[in-house]
């Protein structure tokens, strides 16, 4: 039996993986996930948070055409050093609202553990293989802290803000092939550093994007300091002046260790379907399953009532008239209104309708409800149920159990591509026929010895 405390093993945990010690079916999951946050990277083109943080890493490298960087700026085709990548393709990948998630710790893992790792990986010539190993690494960290963490935690706090300082340092402190100890020192410092707060969705503010940029930049930033002797605090998540002390009331540390080794819970994370926060999906698709089956239109329906756990009040409940396409999609009804019309949720219909008269007319007939049943089985499991009132007095109810995306309901691999590529064609981010050599190139990524460039550089 382990006399490591609990920071100590998981870190020991994450030093230590190796290929032979994870399941195949979890190396397949792990491309996909790499695929599907690759899309979501070259959708942050030409938003403005995500444009402007570019330009900040740009101007702060000190990298040209002439001088270029280890490691590639996606959305602007230049580069820079790993530091400044990841924080620029970490802020790029969250602000479509079509990275992945994970039900039980509530946290985006893709968006902090891919940007930092590519960085690392590209600048220090690491194979594809040792990308998808690192990965693994950075979502077991980064999930398990965020389920330690705990609900009380993500009514105030961004988890993939603050979990997604420790997974980026996991992902590349394992690339960087630093011992347990080093690890655990990363963590010190990745966890003295975690933020994100959720004020910012009151003002429709572009912190979101700052969250995602900051995890991965620093997260990384730990690993490399601390290969170079910097120490960090050892019990940065369960001592007493730690992440749990100053951000949580019901912390458990036993999710930490969680069957490491034997439970993958990169194998447990959720592919986003509808362009907006997971919170909305369950009672979309509650939605669209009673007006396909009963042959609806929204002119039927005279008001929606949504059956929702407390995160879904905590996060949506603030936003009641959304200012901008970022912050419709944390309106439960602005959400449910676009499925209603156009049964998706997508890219363009945010941005070409979130403000029509119609949509906004239905967003003000939903409404959230704490449900007992739905609130008791989240944050495992996200149930969705709806009730439905229709203009002739009928009220007519939906369920769904596993929204579009979740394991059991999970998107194909062509599914995966065609999401990619949708993403790419509306920013403009990438042409389809660049998109279609670099999806080839990370279906097969563990294929490559030395991972080079994703996209064409200027």
């Amino acid at each position: 039996m382990t006399t490591e405390h609990l920071s100590r093993q998981l870190a020991s945990f994450a030093a230590k993986l190796k290929i032979s010690d994870i399941p195949n079916d979890v190396i397949n999951r792990a491309e996909d996930l790499l695929v599907d946050w690759f899309g979501s990277a070259v959708a942050g083109k030409g938003a403005r948070p995500v444009e402007t943080i570019t330009q900040f890493a740009q101007n702060m490298g000190g990298f040209d055409s002439a001088h270029p960087g280890p490691s590639e700026i996606l959305i602007s085709r230049n580069s820079s050093s790993p530091f400044l990548a990841a924080m620029a393709n970490a802020a790029a990948s969250h602000v479509a609202e079509q990275d992945d998630v994970h039900n039980g710790s509530v946290f985006h893992p893709a968006t902090v553990v891919f940007p930092p790792a590519l960085a690392c990986a590209q600048a220090i010539g690491a194979s594809g293989e040792d990308l998808l190993v690192a990965a693994v690494a950075g979502y077991e960290v980064g999930i398990r802290v965020g389920e330690f963490l705990g609900r009380s935690h993500y009514k105030v706090f961004h988890t993939t803000g603050t979990a997604g300082t420790l997974a980026a340092a996991a992902a590349v402190g394992h690339l960087l092939k630093l011992n347990p100890e080093q690890m655990l020192h990363a963590f010190g410092s990745a966890g003295t550093q975690s933020a994100g707060l959720w004020e910012f969705l009151r003002d429709a503010a572009d912190s979101k994007q700052l969250h995602t940029a900051h995890a991965a930049a620093t997260g990384l930033m730990s690993a490399y300091i601390a290969q170079a002797g910097f120490t960090g605090a050892e019990h940065i998540l369960e001592g007493k002046q730690g992440l749990a002390a100053g951000m949580t009331s019901d912390a458990d540390p036993s999710k930490l260790i969680d069957r490491l080794g034997s439970r993958w819970a990169l194998a447990e994370t959720s592919f986003k379907y509808h362009a907006s926060c997971r919170h909305t999906h369950p009672a979309a698709d509650a939605l669209l399953q009673v007006m396909l089956a009963n042959k609806l239109k929204p002119s039927d329906i005279a008001k929606v009532e949504t059956l929702v756990h407390q995160g879904a009040i905590d996060v949506l409940g603030p936003v009641t008239d959304p200012a901008t396409v970022h912050q419709s999609k944390f309106s439960m009804g602005t959400v449910l209104a676009l499925v209603a019309h156009y049964q998706f949720a997508g890219l363009q219909e945010f941005d070409q309708h979130f403000h029509d008269e119609a949509i906004c007319l239905f967003r003000d007939r939903v409404t959230m409800t704490l449900d007992p049943e739905v609130d008791a089985a989240y944050p495992q499991r996200w149930i969705g149920k709806v009730k439905v009132y229709l203009n002739n007095g009928q009220i007519l109810e939906g369920r769904v159990d596993e929204p579009k995306g979740d394991p059991g309901n999970t998107l194909s691999r062509a599914e995966i591509t065609d999401k990619a590529l949708r993403l790419a064609a509306f920013s403009g981010g990438a042409s389809p026929a660049e998109m279609a050599k670099a999806i080839d190139l990370l279906w097969n990524i563990r294929k490559q010895t030395k991972i080079g460039p994703l996209l064409p550089h200027n």
